[in-house]
């Protein structure tokens, strides 16, 4: 407690979660957010400001330090290969959400284990503070299941999907003492500027001149409005649990189908079926989330923190047409 500024304690009130007393700043923490000039990460810097929050944003670049300027947030400048920067932003801070991810997928593995290591240095400089670290996950994870809950842990020696490095880290470093959650985003969080997998989807339909979907294309997707995300994290930050597993899911399952049915008419051409070894060749490193069937529940997420998306659905958005520059 003693590594504490007076300043940031006289914000904290102490509350209960079981047997574990843990400290908790509702109002204007400064919070350290990594992927902050990102397509998710900027709503969570708006809306943490929103809110009476101080925000340090990491920043790599000219331009995206004066996204964070202009957004009213400080900048920090350093990126994800630089982990004394990481360490030093985290330290001045009295909380910290990391979004950032490198999302080149020819490297996912590397990338997944990169990140392993960014939130041990993250949490490295919380440990003995009881100051909170929202991590970002996924729940694709869980995909396969009927339907994927907040209370699911993955096995994690047994999985097959990298990812599970970022939940396996949080853990590790929630065992030393850091008030770690996390936050899982669903395949497609919507809204404009969206660089995701719908706009990946898109992309692929373009240039094969046909809008496709796997089989009968009945596998779910769940999604959430950005908006929606965001002030998810902030009640995580706010109000969240050590050791909390969060759901970012507004629909729980949309039709693959649908999805592409939207985009071919959005763009004039046919939506196909494909068998799985005709996908391969469509979708090529996509085809495992375009046969992923992910529908996940967040029942226990807007009962633990009150949450509740309000933001249009996802068809909802791709019907608006600026997906598709029109």
């Amino acid at each position: 407690m003693s590594s504490f500024p007076r300043a940031a304690l006289a914000n904290f009130v102490l509350l209960k979660n079981d047997s574990n007393f843990y400290l908790s700043n509702q109002k204007n923490m400064r919070v350290f957010v990594t992927g902050a000039t990102g397509f998710v990460g900027l709503a969570i810097v708006q809306e943490l400001i929103s809110a009476g929050h101080q925000v340090l944003g990491l920043a790599r670049s000219d331009e995206g330090a004066k996204s964070l300027i202009a957004a009213g947030a400080e900048v920090h400048r350093g990126d994800l290969e630089d982990l004394e920067s990481l360490r030093l932003g985290a330290a001045m801070a009295d909380g910290v959400i990391h979004t950032a991810f490198n999302h080149d997928f020819t490297k996912f593995k590397a990338s997944c284990e990169a990140d392993r290591q960014i939130i041990g240095v993250l949490g490295s400089a919380l440990i003995g503070s009881d100051r909170p670290l929202i991590i970002t996950s996924g729940t694709g994870l869980l995909a396969g299941r009927p339907l994927a809950t907040e209370d699911i842990v993955p096995d994690f020696s047994a999985s097959p999907i990298p990812r599970v490095a970022s939940e396996e880290a949080a853990i590790a470093i929630a065992a030393q003492g850091v008030r770690t959650a996390v936050v899982r985003l669903p395949p497609s969080v919507h809204d404009d500027g969206d660089h995701g997998f719908v706009p990946a989807l898109i992309r692929m339909a373009r240039e094969k001149g046909a809008s496709a979907y796997i089989g009968e294309g009945l596998n779910r997707w769940p999604t959430v409005h950005r908006l929606d995300a965001a002030r998810l994290y902030r009640l995580a930050l706010e109000d969240g649990s050590a050791g909390a597993r969060y759901h970012g899911v507004a629909e729980e399952g949309v039709l693959f189908r649908d999805i592409a049915g939207v985009i071919g008419r959005h763009l004039g051409i046919p939506v196909v079926s494909k068998t799985p070894e005709e996908a391969a060749d469509h979708f090529g490193w996509f085809a495992h989330f375009a046969a992923m069937d992910n529908p996940a529940s967040s029942a226990q997420t807007r009962e633990q923190l009150g949450w509740q998306p309000n933001g249009i659905t996802l068809i909802t958005d791709l019907e608006q047409g600026t997906y598709f520059g029109e």
